[in-house]
């Protein structure tokens, strides 16, 4: 008999891993509590409890390219970056392609997950679930995957904001804003300059009459800036060079966008200390003076606000606390996944290391510089992997060294924020993960098999395509998906015909562009141990080769 899975929750991680799960001959339930798939992005004008809410503006700010599930692309003529309508509409036609959706059962809320008495030796789980009409039910389960994100209680913190309970206007978590027009003509302070901080500040300036964003402790950095960062061959880079030089010339380019300190928005801390806001129309709106940069708040009396540098700013009618969310496992044992600061002790965040048998995985409680969505797949492939025995995890100690040294990492890295605690980076994690399933890239190997897909994956985006080339899983079209990228990208920009010729372009370039590349991936490949692969690299030998893969530079 196949294993059965209880899957929990609906949104972008449940859809990859009922998908997982089919792909290894498992069985899966998804539990979902509300109507719908999607999750955090699907929006409703009446946000429901203990689950994050959008509003209606939110577009997504990674590239459509950074964000699909690795063997189902994003169709060409969809917009780079994407409404979350539009994102409900991929995983529409995701859930539909691969017939996800009968496996999922709506309105389900999981009560109670807990091991069986035979635990030790069968791994399996009681699941009570929960109908909208109070009905409660139980179930038998082989394994549990949680799928609920990271967004799941706003975090509200009240007690640190004197005199809050003498505002005589309104405040809310930025989970209740939906739309800027009911607050036409208002004088508002967002306090928080994440992303979602950000965005809403933007957004209201646009029909308040001033809007002010507090606690600013973080870069706002250019789009396009972020896509550069996911390439394989700046990261062999950055891993060589000291993490105060990288900062510095991330910082400089940044810079190069708008001068921060000039803007207000200039932190304490450098560049990559901290999760980046992304957000193209912030410089603009401060340059116009309807968005102002303000110091973190003291103390809150009346309808004023006195910030910390001594200023007042008097009739304020809102106050948007954009200050993120925590999260918790209410339906498991309290003593089995303790979460306590948003830190949680999971291997590879992932797997509790304390359990007798390696039956329960968590999937999407990262916090990446990008979509979550490539990651939380990542993540199923190989839960489902070590369900059913393929894989096997290491030892406790290792498992909890490992997460140890995983603490270290952020604490020396991040300015101390409850946002970090789940912090990972992109290819880093992606590359880890991919090696425990099979399917990380070889960068060698392509380079001798196959060098237009080699340079695409070394200097390219490091699209989710790249692990689907090879392993469990593989997909026919990886390569194709691969080499087609930026015409995905292009084609959602050429929505009209243009009689301008292609300007030529020299050689010159790409092959210098090659002979850097070859050299920091020699040189990276050589202190990892792997000396054999300098001599693999002659980027005159291979630009013949890579010639039909580039036609427009010849």
């Amino acid at each position: 008999m196949s294993r059965r899975v209880c899957v929990i929750g609906g949104g972008s991680s449940g859809l990859t891993s009922i998908k997982s799960c089919l792909e290894e001959g498992l069985e899966p339930t998804c539990f979902e509590s509300s109507d719908d798939i999607g999750g955090l992005w699907r929006f409703k004008e009446n946000p429901e409890a203990d689950r994050a809410s959008i509003y209606h503006s939110v577009i997504i700010n990674t590239s459509k390219e950074m964000m699909c599930f690795s063997d189902f692309p994003i169709p060409a003529h969809f917009p780079n970056y994407m409404h979350n309508s539009l994102i409900m509409d991929y995983f529409r036609m995701y859930a539909e392609h691969f017939q996800l959706t009968k496996h999922i059962r709506f309105q389900i809320r999981v009560l109670q997950v807990k091991p069986r008495p035979d635990f030790s030796r069968s791994g399996q789980w009681d699941v009570e679930t929960e109908n909208k009409k109070g009905e409660k039910e139980k179930h038998i389960f082989d394994a549990v995957m949680i799928c609920i994100g990271h967004h799941c209680h706003p975090n509200l913190p009240l007690h640190d904001f004197p005199g809050i309970d003498t505002f005589k206007g309104q405040y809310f978590h930025s989970r209740d804003y939906k739309t800027a027009e009911e607050w036409r003509g208002k004088r508002v302070v967002v306090i928080g300059i994440g992303n979602s901080g950000g965005d809403i500040a933007v957004e209201l300036s646009r029909v308040t009459k001033q809007s002010r964003c507090s606690s600013c402790f973080v870069y706002s950095v250019y789009t396009n800036i972020v896509l550069v960062l996911f390439r394989r061959v700046l990261k062999m880079v950055q891993s060589v060079l000291p993490f105060g030089l990288v900062c510095r010339l991330g910082e400089n380019k940044v810079n190069q966008r708008f001068n921060h300190s000039l803007y207000s928005l200039q932190p304490k801390h450098r560049l990559f200390s901290q999760h980046p806001t992304v957000n193209d129309e912030l410089p603009n709106r401060i340059l116009s003076g309807t968005v102002q940069v303000k110091s973190n708040i003291r103390r809150i009396q009346g309808s004023s606000i006195e910030f910390d540098d001594g200023t007042v700013e008097d009739n304020i009618d809102l106050v948007v606390f954009a200050t993120g969310y925590n999260f918790s496992f209410p339906f498991l044992p309290s003593s089995m996944l303790p979460v306590s600061g948003n830190k949680a002790n999971l291997y590879k965040y992932m797997f509790p290391p304390g359990l007798e048998r390696p039956t329960l995985a968590v999937i999407g409680l990262v916090q990446p510089l990008g979509a979550i969505m490539p990651i939380s797949e990542m993540q199923a492939r190989w839960a489902t992997r070590v369900f059913k025995g393929l894989n096997t995890l290491p030892s406790m100690d290792c498992m909890l060294k490992d997460i140890k040294h995983k603490e270290e990492t952020i604490a020396k890295r991040y300015v101390t924020s409850q946002r970090h605690t789940i912090q990972v980076e992109y290819i880093d994690y992606m590359d880890q993960i991919a090696y425990q399933v099979g399917v990380r890239p070889s960068l060698l190997g392509l380079l001798l098999r196959d060098p237009g897909v080699w340079l695409c994956v070394l200097l390219g985006p490091c699209a989710p395509y790249q692990y689907r080339l090879r392993g469990p899983g593989q997909w026919d079209g990886a390569r194709q998906a691969i080499l087609t990228t930026w015409d995905r990208m292009a084609g959602a920009l050429k929505t009209r015909p243009l009689d301008i010729p292609e300007p030529k372009q020299s050689s010159l370039p790409l092959t210098l562009t090659m002979g850097a590349a070859a050299l920091a991936l020699g040189y990276y490949w050589n202190i990892h141990n792997h000396p054999s692969l300098l001599k693999a690299l002659d980027p005159t030998t291979w630009q013949d080769k890579i010639k039909p893969y580039l036609p427009g530079l010849w």
